[in-house]
């Protein structure tokens, strides 16, 4: 087929998605498994693999397309995922992340307890997902507002931007991640990019939502009421999982320790890959403790000796805790999954070597392109992860045929995370849990949240820039 031919299919393919998921509120799974195949179907991918010959390349069946390209996506973000959804689990119920925010509280001092929060909430971030670390922080956030006597917005509203900044370029989370497979990153570099980049942000987030809030926002009745009910004690009701124990919460040194920890294995294996020779045995070690796999299950398994045993859960309760886990991260990861599958059909086809050639040819940066592709779907279909996915899927092709070194693939991967923080609307979950918690109408929603994630994203791609330019710089 012509390029301009498979071009229309791809664009066709990716409307229909947004058809699928937005008008006809279809599940994301299955929305991408049926466009994966019909896209398939129109680009002419044979329905049973073509095993390779003397003067060609083996071709795969639509459906062995699929599953490989679920396989492999699954095969390096599924564990993580879980592993990263049982850390914040324990994190959660053992009461830690109250106590992080009060110790940031205790550090900065009273006046600015907006900051202590945004902080907290940057960390907190780090192995939590955004609605699960959210809803963790609203009674705390609801608490210091009504001893300041201000609206929850003052404080939620910055705490949900980092958060939200956090979520989509730091690993385990599963957007970042599952972009970060396809399009060959380094997850530890990413790692330790992202967190260095999330920093600044989190000024960002805290300077603009004090100017966005500057304002009297009326709060809707009943977020009123669940605030007012918060300082009698009802809010906790409001919170998921929320446990009552005698035993005192965990120190915030020791949530501190626990998040910092995958974190330093992850940057062992970065450092020693980079200065020690490939076959060192040291090199190999340090390769072996700092894979992410490996770090986030020690560090998952130090969580459940401090936070539950030495704190007096039995076996049962930290059975239960796990378990407990586990039922939001299964459709994160087969959406994730799904997306994998999708960008396989893509390349499979040749729709992404047209996509490669056809961006090449204009001559537009890289790093715009992906910065902007993710921001239109993300505004299109409301989900980061999906955008981030789709996204790099497309740009699989042109990233494998750059011949870009792993930093600045890595810089690319920030890209299109950043694009996908931008523009959260209604068509997002994440817009209807921060606007509710906080007492926000649809209206004061966009001239706050939409506003602050936007602003959030372009900073995050000026970062990103500025990365590229250095790497640009030294060689």
């Amino acid at each position: 087929m012509t390029t301009p031919v498979l071009l229309a299919i791809g664009v066709g393919g990716i409307l229909l998605l947004l058809f699928l998921i937005i008008k006809l509120k279809l599940n994301a799974f299955l929305a991408l498994l049926i466009v994966s195949i019909l896209v398939g179907l129109a680009a002419g991918l044979p329905l049973a693999t073509i095993p390779a010959t003397d003067t060609d390349p083996e071709r795969l069946g639509i459906v062995p397309a699929i599953v490989a390209g679920l396989g492999s996506t699954l095969g390096s973000i599924a564990i993580l995922i879980t592993l990263g959804a049982m850390l914040g689990r324990i994190i959660e119920l053992s009461g830690g992340a109250a106590s992080l925010a009060g110790r940031f509280t205790e550090i900065l001092g009273p006046r600015r307890v907006g900051a202590a929060l945004t902080g907290a909430a940057l960390v907190l971030a780090i192995p939590v997902f955004f609605d699960v670390g959210f809803i963790i922080l609203v009674p705390i956030v609801y608490g210091f507002a009504q001893a300041a006597g201000l609206k929850p917005v003052r404080f939620g509203l910055p705490v949900a931007g980092i958060m939200l900044a956090v979520h989509v370029s730091v690993p385990p989370h599963p957007g970042v991640v599952g972009g970060a497979a396809l399009l060959g990153a380094d997850i530890g570099w990413l790692t330790i990019v992202g967190i260095v980049m999330a920093i600044p942000l989190a000024f960002v987030s805290h300077l603009l939502a004090g100017r966005l809030t500057r304002r009297d926002i009326d709060m809707l009745p009943s977020t009123r009421e669940m605030f007012e009910q918060s300082g009698r004690g009802g809010v906790q009701s409001t919170v998921t999982g929320t446990i009552t124990s005698t035993v005192a919460p965990p120190s915030a040194g020791m949530i501190l320790t626990l998040i910092v920890t995958p974190l330093v294995l992850i940057g062992i294996g970065t450092t020693a890959a980079t200065l020690l020779p490939a076959g060192d045995p040291v090199r190999n070690v340090a390769q072996f403790i700092g894979a992410p796999l490996f770090a986030l299950l020690i560090t998952v398994l130090l969580a459940i000796y401090f936070l539950g045993v030495r704190r007096k859960w039995g076996r049962d309760k930290i059975s239960d805790v796990l378990e407990s886990a586990l039922p939001p991260t299964a459709a994160i990861i087969l959406v994730s999954g799904a997306g994998g599958a999708f960008a396989r059909v893509l390349t499979e086809s040749g729709i992404g070597s047209a996509l490669s050639s056809t961006l090449l040819a204009t001559g537009l940066p890289i790093l715009v392109l992906a910065f902007v592709v993710s921001l239109a779907l993300r505004a299109a279909q409301g989900s980061a992860t999906v955008a981030i996915l789709t996204t790099a899927g497309l740009l699989a092709s042109t990233v494998a045929d750059g011949g870009y070194a792993p930093l600045q693939i890595v810089a690319i991967t920030l890209a299109i995370a950043f694009g996908a923080l931008g523009l959260s609307h209604v068509n997002d979950s994440g817009f209807w849990v921060v606007t509710r918690y906080l007492g926000l109408s649809v209206s004061d929603g966009l001239k706050t949240w939409t506003v602050l994630t936007t602003v959030l994203g372009l900073c995050g791609f000026a970062l990103v820039a500025a990365f590229w330019g250095v790497l640009a710089a030294i060689g």
